[in-house]
């Protein structure tokens, strides 16, 4: 039977033995992963005063709401925008991320990239029909320019291995107070960037200033031997815009680990396109990252409440 006078957190993400066992001294319910249409999530939350969620699970207005003694919502991601900070900050409720994945999703676009210059693909296309001579000609890295859309960790972490990879780095970002890195050129304005550019990466979060920051016009300014790569969010790229470029040349690929929808629909165009790479959205999916960002919620929870260390809240 459930102690009353015990803290009540709410977990809605599946958790392993080891880290459910740290949060033994609340008052636990466990909800179905995902968001429950059902109002399990909502029913629940109404005494809690934590709750642990991933992206999937959309914490909007009206669940926090239902949650009258909400103090932290601890998310095992990066982005949220699966949560309203309006609501939880008019709330005064703290909420964490897990910035303990950078390596992960750095590695994902430089292998999006090499995938692409290399024409990777279509050699294994080749292959697969039975033909082992004729594959076309791809390109090297070295000497080729990047631009970084965002330089937070994670874009950080991509201009490190591009450095090492022997090309030329740029960054565009509208934050102040950003780290310096060597062999890094910041510029000032995205159009500027996207006309140079080889390759572009975005990593930003998805949010008012950033949806759609990706459209025709931007699509337009890109040399049309340049390729896209996105592993932030779908919602930062027009994706009928990002279509068109693709169909009519204005760039020559894409690698994709992020969609407007997901999953997509059968009927996607950009899932059929030759000169297209699309990933499941798996930035963050090895066994030692999500690890890390399990470890790194359950602790960002433990820490609100205990109101002990120094949890990743979000800004």
């Amino acid at each position: 039977m459930a102690d009353p006078k015990r803290t009540k957190v709410v977990v809605a993400l599946p958790l392993e033995r080891s880290l459910l066992d740290q949060l033994a001294e609340y008052d636990v319910t466990v909800v179905p992963a995902g968001r429950p249409e059902d109002g399990t999530l909502e029913t629940a939350l109404t005494e809690a005063a934590g709750l642990l969620v991933n992206s999937h699970v959309s914490v909007d207005r009206g669940v926090i709401g239902s949650a009258p003694r909400l103090r932290v919502i601890s998310t095992m991601s990066v982005g949220v925008d699966h949560i309203d900070l309006d609501a939880a900050r008019e709330r005064g409720i703290t909420v964490t991320i897990t910035p303990v994945l950078s390596d992960a999703v750095a590695d994902l676009a430089m292998a999006l990239m090499i995938m692409l210059s290399r024409r990777i693909p279509e050699g294994m296309r080749a292959v697969a029909s039975g033909r082992w001579t004729g594959v076309p000609l791809g390109g090297d890295l070295s000497g080729k320019e990047l631009l970084l859309v965002g330089f937070g960790r994670i874009g950080q972490a991509v201009a490190q291995r591009a450095l090492a990879a022997g090309m030329r780095v740029r960054y565009v970002d509208t934050r102040s107070g950003l780290p310096g890195c060597a062999g890094v050129d910041r510029i000032d304005g995205l159009s500027e960037g996207l006309r140079d550019a080889d390759f572009v990466s975005l990593h930003v979060d998805l949010n008012a200033g950033t949806r759609d920051l990706m459209s025709r016009e931007q699509f337009r300014a890109m040399k049309p031997s340049a390729f896209f790569v996105n592993t932030s969010r779908g919602g930062v790229v027009d994706q009928e815009a990002l279509t068109w470029a693709l169909t009519e040349g204005e760039i020559a690929g894409a690698g994709l680990d992020v969609l407007e929808n997901e999953p997509p629909d059968p009927d996607e165009p950009l899932l059929r396109m030759t000169n297209v790479i699309v990933v499941p959205h798996i930035g963050s999916a090895t066994t030692e990252t999500r690890g890390a960002m399990a470890r790194c919620a359950v602790d960002n929870l433990l820490m609100c409440l205990r109101s002990t260390g120094d949890p990743y809240v979000v800004s």
